[in-house]
């Protein structure tokens, strides 16, 4: 098997590294007698279906029958009140710098205490899906949040007997099962933004007073990117897709950004037959070997913003559960969706695998391309980046904007943020992802782009304008220009996007922009005393910002 679920009598103490007072806690909770275990989707699928919180719609769901649902299975609702969408304000990691630990697992005791009173249910599913890399989930939710449960186990891969079969004879890991306890109902004045409490360590998390589906999600996957990085992973939040030739070498392009960036546009986009062959990994997680360089996805399903699709279009047929949408009519009276975000921000659902008819679960072709995917307005669309220090550096400082999708609290979104490599669910030093990435640039000669998807210099970028970018790269007819003297850097000549340089007012922007990095960076060295980065990425956009003085 992958992770570890079971020990020997001989294991069973505080010496062994797989276990702790968190674990503990959490693996503990697990087997009262106020839990009951869901084995299957259709067992889930009725629980759902048939809680008071549930809106049950009309539309059926394409493909049930293939994903374990009854065959009559139609599409589930489940609407949330103010919050809809992720709390990082709420995350705390424990053994990080200034976390208590014992304040906090006494919190969760009591949390856990507090639920025992109350009917959960807990059921596995497999996140990882080739049998190089698979662990086991174990998920906790308390009775009226089993649409929660349901899409849980439509997201990720349900233990089913196939799955059963293809886990025993997968790669074996010396790590935990990950543990997942969630208690939406569960309030403490002390957290009045809720508690999203990590020990990522032994792969055990507990999501206390939120309801949003996308907490689990991400909390998942924290645990399973921080497990594939400590295995020899660099672990990715973004999409990936590979470009088939005839005549040459696959062309595997990975793209990271947070959510509304255009990641999932870009990576399910099929360039209107303009290739031979095109297939999808996934469009939110993966992760890549650093030895070979090949892909993995992490979870079947997609996460998708419903105002993306419009009533009555054919990628709404492979809606599973949906989530704050509203509802309404059709003309023969029977309950359909309202796509738009009119309810409220991010309306969102689980879209089956279906949809994408050239899904892949593993790409074996090494890594070719990564795009940061950036929303900075001193960049022209595309930038290409010949250095791997520089081409890392950039990952770090990604600088973009949040979406809908975050619970943003004392923060405007229109804000130009940096998060580094677009990935906010880290626990463990940034600095680590800085080496895995540069690794992949130099052992792996990946090649590096920043795609801007905003705007330059107040002129929107649109879509197709970046999807031509892309199709130029694949194709290796791309003519790159000299950025200036700003050092192997180059951009990609498009009309309408013109860079001029001797523009006092633009350098001084781009300038600018170098700068706030370098401030970031210098900034997060002085708040993580026991993370420093290294030196070399301070040099190099000091030697940036010179070159533009």
């Amino acid at each position: 098997m992958s992770t570890r679920e079971r020990f020997e009598t001989t294991e069973i103490n505080g010496r062994n590294r797989l276990f702790s007072t968190t674990k503990t806690i959490i693996e503990t909770a697990f087997y009262g007698n106020n839990v009951q275990a869901v084995t299957d989707l259709k067992m889930a699928y009725e629980l759902a279906k048939k809680s008071p919180k549930t809106i049950v719609t009309d539309q059926p769901i394409k493909h049930a029958s293939e994903l374990g649902l009854p065959k009559d299975a139609v599409m589930l609702v489940d609407n949330h009140g103010r919050v809809v969408g992720r709390t990082a304000a709420a995350r705390q990691i424990l053994g990080r710098p200034g976390v208590d630990n014992t304040e906090l697992e006494a919190v969760l005791r009591e949390a856990v205490y507090q639920g025992e009173a109350r009917q959960f249910y807990q059921a596995q599913a497999i996140v990882g899906l080739d049998e190089e890399f698979m662990l086991k989930a174990h998920l906790m939710v308390p009775q009226g949040y089993e649409l929660n449960l349901l899409s849980y186990l439509l997201n990720f891969q349900i233990l089913n007997a196939e799955y059963a079969k293809r886990y025993a004879t997968s790669k074996p890991y010396s790590e935990d099962d990950i543990y997942l306890y969630c208690d939406p109902e569960w309030h403490d004045p002390q957290y009045p933004d809720g508690l999203a409490l990590f020990d990522p360590e032994h792969n055990v998390a507990a999501i206390l007073g939120l309801r949003y589906f996308g907490e689990l999600k991400k909390a998942t996957l924290t645990l399973a990117w921080a497990t594939a990085h400590r295995n020899g992973y660099t672990a990715c939040h973004g999409g990936e897709k590979t470009f088939h030739f005839k005549d040459k070498q696959d062309k595997v392009f990975a793209f990271y950004g947070l959510s509304g960036s255009g990641k999932s546009t870009l990576t399910h986009a099929k360039h209107a037959g303009k290739f031979d062959d095109i297939t999808i990994l996934h469009d939110d997680a993966f992760i890549i070997d650093r030895k070979n360089g090949s892909s993995i996805a992490l979870e079947p399903a997609y996460f998708d913003k419903t105002s993306d699709y419009l009533p009555g279009s054919k990628e709404m047929e492979y809606f599973t559960t949906v989530m704050n949408v509203g509802v309404t009519q059709d003309m023969q009276g029977k309950k359909t969706l309202v796509t738009d975000d009119l309810r409220n921000g991010n309306g969102r659902t689980i879209k089956s695998r279906y949809s994408a008819k050239n899904r892949v679960d593993r790409e074996q072709a090494p890594l070719d391309s990564i795009f940061w995917i950036m929303k900075d307005d001193s960049l022209p669309p595309v930038v290409k980046l010949s250095d791997p220090v520089i081409a890392a550096t950039f990952g770090l400082t990604l600088a973009t904007k949040r979406s809908t999708a975050e619970n943003v609290i004392g923060e405007s979104r229109d804000k130009l943020v940096i998060e580094p490599f677009a990935n906010p669910f880290r626990v463990y030093p940034l600095t680590e992802d800085y080496h895995d990435f540069k690794e992949l640039f130099e052992k792996q000669q990946a090649n590096c782009y920043i795609i801007n998807t905003n705007s330059y210099n107040g002129k929107n970028i649109d879509k197709d304008t970046t999807l031509g970018i892309l199709e130029a790269i694949a194709n290796e007819n791309a003519d790159w220009t000299g950025f200036g003297a700003l050092p192997q850097m180059s951009y990609l000549s498009i009309p309408g996007y013109e860079v001029d340089l001797n523009d006092a007012t633009y350098a001084k922007k781009l300038r600018q922009r170098l700068q706030d990095r370098l401030v970031w960076v210098n900034n997060y060295t002085k708040t993580h005393p026991k993370e420093e980065l290294p030196v070399e990425i301070t040099t190099r956009l000091e030697e940036l910002v010179a070159k533009l003085n």
